[in-house]
């Protein structure tokens, strides 16, 4: 199956898995041996890594040919996959010691109710983990038609504040060489990025290209906040 904004792994270039992956992965530690809601799971691929270390997932996504793929390719005996909405989940208060969200807020128009189920749904002391794609400046317009927000870094974290009280910000990065960094400054024109042809150069640079980037090519910091792709915060 393939659709606009959805990762299938058995569709997808190596690189751009890992990328999405890469998120995924930074959660394991916080779902260890716990009871994990991935909000907006997808065809799946998330819910089913983040079982190898949860006692129980449960994956939701509002796409029910989502959830039937998920439940085909992606099954496991701690995993459990719902047709549901994100703005009124059909789970009790304080189900979930863990909520981990990727790549799902920015798609949302009412993202005030997203947050508020979110935290309704977590136990005391739980962990909600998010991830967006960081914007320069908030819009709400767009060049992604797909995105309902782009959001900046403060305009996010000011959002999940209205929430949450504890919340840690991380910057997802491709592992870049000087030389290629310097080559990105220099193209005040953004010619790598309208020029396809020309992100080829980035090998050459020592730089893996995107579509073929490794998991240890990828870094999640709390550092460079403002040169990040994506943005993923740890709230409480």
């Amino acid at each position: 199956m393939s659709q606009p904004e959805r990762i299938v792994p058995d569709e997808t270039e190596s690189g751009i898995l890992a990328i999405h992956r890469k998120r995924y992965e930074f959660a394991l530690p916080f779902c260890a041996d716990r009871e994990v809601l991935d909000a907006g799971c997808g065809v799946g691929y998330g819910s089913a890594l983040l079982a190898e270390s949860a006692r129980h997932v449960v994956g939701v996504d509002r796409d029910a040919e989502a959830i039937a793929y998920a439940r085909r390719r992606y099954a496991r005996d701690n995993v459990e996959f719902v047709a549901g909405d994100l703005l009124d989940l059909e789970c009790p208060d304080a189900a979930f010691d863990a909520v981990c969200s990727f790549e799902t807020i920015e798609h949302l128009t009412d993202r005030e109710r997203y947050l508020s189920e979110m935290r309704r749904v977590l136990k005391p002391g739980g962990v909600y983990v998010v991830s967006t794609p960081r914007a320069d400046e908030t819009s709400e317009r767009p060049e992604n038609p797909h995105h309902e927000v782009e959001l900046s870094r403060p305009d996010f974290e000011a959002l999940l504040r209205r929430h949450f009280g504890d919340i840690r910000l991380y910057g997802q990065h491709r592992i870049q060489t000087r030389r290629h960094r310097l080559l990105q400054r220099l193209d005040v024109l953004g010619l790598r990025k309208r020029l396809t042809f020309l992100r080829p150069a980035s090998r050459l640079l020592g730089t893996a290209p995107m579509a073929a980037v490794a998991s240890d090519g990828i870094a999640i910091t709390p550092d460079q906040l403002d040169h990040a792709s994506e943005l993923i915060a740890v709230c409480r």
